[in-house]
């Protein structure tokens, strides 16, 4: 579980974030939704500290990260996996030799033991055929599902997502965003996904955090999205011809 108190963001005189409480829980797709320069990237980059806020806390399993010395923080980025927007593989290595990049960098596991945890999750993104294979010899789809076979690799505590369906067809986001809450429910993470995708919305949005002009707008879960009375949130979810044509 990762709990926001109060949390203020700014960059010059432009406030980002302005007192920002919510709990992401373990074992739920927590999706972070907002317009664009909305603030959920900084929310996102506070959480793991690429940023540092002005005010508040961020506690993972009660303890404040902002206030961690260096190794602290180092310890809690061992249990943090990442899926990044563009799959940010290494084009000069095999899709094995990508997945087991974070177990060479953050574990003492021996060769022999990478190459069975290496094996176990390409098998359960179903890519058990592709050991050898070049990213550049992967379909976009297949990039995505390396990147969760990486970033689940080392068994995070925390995952987190930036943009997971970005440049994927419809079905193949579908398959995406399946896989992404299936992994969520059996190894109990603290699941974050930064999207724009009303899809993953309505079909994975168990918590959901809406942020507007740096602030905590709405939250709550995919069936009450579409019964809330807040406007903001309303235009974001109506914002396409076909969601608008739903509506009425």
């Amino acid at each position: 579980m990762i709990e926001v108190n109060g949390l203020y963001k700014s960059f010059g005189d432009k406030e980002i974030l302005k007192n920002v409480s919510v709990v992401f829980e373990a074992g739920k797709t927590n999706l972070i939704i907002g317009a664009s320069g909305s603030g959920k990237s900084t929310l996102a980059r506070c959480l793991i500290g690429l940023v540092e806020p002005e005010q508040g806390e961020v506690l993972y399993s009660g303890q404040d990260f902002v206030k961690m010395s260096h190794k602290e923080k180092k310890d809690i980025r061992r249990d943090v996996g990442f899926l990044f927007q563009g799959s940010a593989l290494f084009d000069f290595m095999t899709v094995a030799e990508n997945v087991r990049f974070p177990l060479d960098m953050l574990t003492n596991m021996s060769m022999a033991e990478k190459r069975i945890r290496v094996d176990e999750v390409l098998d359960r993104v179903e890519l058990s055929h592709a050991h050898k294979l070049l990213p550049a010899e992967l379909s976009g789809g297949m990039k995505k599902r390396v990147g969760i076979a990486r970033a689940i690799s080392s068994r995070p505590k925390y995952l987190f997502c930036d943009e997971p369906n970005s440049g994927l067809d419809p079905l193949t986001s579908i398959v995406i965003d399946k896989l992404i809450h299936e992994l969520t429910l059996e190894y109990n993470t603290t699941t974050m996904i930064i999207t724009h995708d009303m899809n993953s919305v309505l079909e994975i949005g168990e918590h959901i955090l809406f942020i507007h002009q740096g602030e905590k707008a709405w939250e709550g879960d995919k069936n009450e999205i579409l019964e809330t009375n807040s406007e903001v949130v309303l235009d974001f979810v109506y914002a396409s011809e076909f969601m608008k044509k739903a509506r009425k």
